[in-house]
């Protein structure tokens, strides 16, 4: 089975009707999908629970799925740049409901934790890096615009399923939440994706649709290197308040609830963020726009220190959200600004799997360094420290991109 292809006539339908149809299609895919990262972190309590195990087993499957995650990343980008999108993305759709049904059935947190890594975990990869790479192909002038809204999905979902969830939990058990979750999941992301069997676009060198290629004075495999850096160290940084606000809340005295509603600020606030960053990459492009967040992200973080009051965490964490949602698409951007459209699924792959990576080494390394220390100031400090990293391999790539022009290929 090979993709549809595209109707030449209409220039592969480059910022089209039918462009923005498929990403309307592609966001509500990403936020359907997007299930399988937040599913594992409501319904942990009662798996440990029922299995008798301890936090750290219970954790897990939670470090289970981002890996699947990550490397699904990389093998479904690889797979779309062959075939295309909706072969990859139905395989993988169908790994996710089937990883549900399976984790449903699991009698040990091993078998628990093998259903999260390889079907869920990988499964849900597909509404995420190989999305937005995907998404990207159909867009020229407002591509910035829909690489972050394809990429807010994962945030939505964020924000969507676990007020769906809890509830259902609570009534129903998880066991029966997660085959409610697959047949949701099966009804609904099957025929979103079969929407999407229209091939990506191909376009003639010199036409109106033509995407511009900005050459930099680095090689493809030297600026991949400095994006999995940058993706790693903005990403070690990011963890720190996402993983840890609550229980920072709690050692300062404000309580679990202070924390979460923190956390829900940040999410609220990293939508936004995306579609703002989308907007501002259209117009001075990715690197640029990436840099403005990263050095936002860092001030944020030092004003954790010592603004620690209740009040101004609620504000320290608005402007974190603000800051840091939209970093994380800015590297789908510099990948389709700077490399090869052939490529554009793997490369986006790799660097999203590094930011992964990163999100789950800062959570730990946040957590081990308060351990070692007692305080969270040390691991604040650890997070601004990556985050310097990151802006520094940022800048080395916009210094390397100033000194060439635009071509079209």
């Amino acid at each position: 089975m090979t993709a549809v292809p595209a109707n030449a006539a209409d220039n592969a339908g480059i910022d089209s009707v039918y462009a923005w149809t498929r990403l309307g299609i592609s966001l509500l895919l990403a936020t359907i999908g997007g299930v399988g990262m937040w599913a594992v972190v409501v319904v942990l309590p009662a798996v440990q629970a029922e299995f008798g195990v301890d936090r750290a087993a219970a954790s897990m499957p939670y470090t289970a799925t981002m890996v699947g995650f990550a490397a699904g990343n990389v093998l479904v980008g690889r797979a779309i740049d062959r075939v295309g999108y909706w072969i990859p993305a139905l395989v993988s759709s169908i790994a996710l409901v089937a990883g549900f049904g399976l984790a449903s059935l699991s009698t040990s947190i091993v078998q628990f934790t093998l259903a999260q890594g390889i079907l869920i975990g990988a499964g849900t990869s597909a509404i995420f890096g190989p999305l937005i790479a995907d998404i990207s192909h159909w867009f020229n002038r407002r591509r910035g615009v829909a690489v972050a809204t394809a990429a807010a999905g994962s945030y939505l979902a964020g924000t969507v399923w676990p007020t769906i969830i809890t509830p259902l939990m609570k009534a129903e058990g998880w066991r029966f939440t997660y085959v409610a979750i697959g047949i949701a999941c099966l009804v609904t992301m099957v025929p979103l994706v079969l929407m999407l069997r229209r091939g990506a676009p191909a376009v003639v060198s010199g036409s109106p649709g033509a995407r511009l290629v900005q050459p930099i004075s680095l090689s493809p495999t030297a600026l991949q290197v400095l994006l999995v850096i940058a993706g790693l160290g903005c990403c070690v940084a990011m963890s720190m308040p996402q993983v840890h606000i609550v229980a920072y809340c709690m050692d300062l005295g404000y309580g679990v609830a202070h924390g979460a509603d923190m956390l829900s600020i940040m999410m609220a606030a990293g939508v936004v963020s995306r579609l703002a960053s989308g907007f501002i990459a259209d117009r001075i492009g990715g690197v640029r726009t990436l840099l403005i967040g990263s050095v936002l992200q860092c001030l944020s973080l030092f004003f954790y220190i010592p603004f620690d009051g209740l009040a101004s965490l609620y504000v320290v964490s608005l402007v974190f959200g603000l800051s840091q949602g939209g970093i994380v698409p800015c590297y789908a951007i510099i990948v389709r600004e700077y490399m090869p459209a052939k490529e554009a699924g793997q490369r986006v792959g790799i660097v999203i799997m590094a930011t992964i990576f990163g999100m789950a080494i800062g959570g730990w390394m946040s957590g081990w360094i308060y351990d070692l220390t007692g305080s969270y100031s040390a691991a604040f400090l650890n997070g601004i420290a990556w985050n310097l990293l990151n802006i520094i391999a940022m800048v080395l790539v916009f210094w390397k991109a100033r000194r060439s022009g635009v071509v079209t290929v």
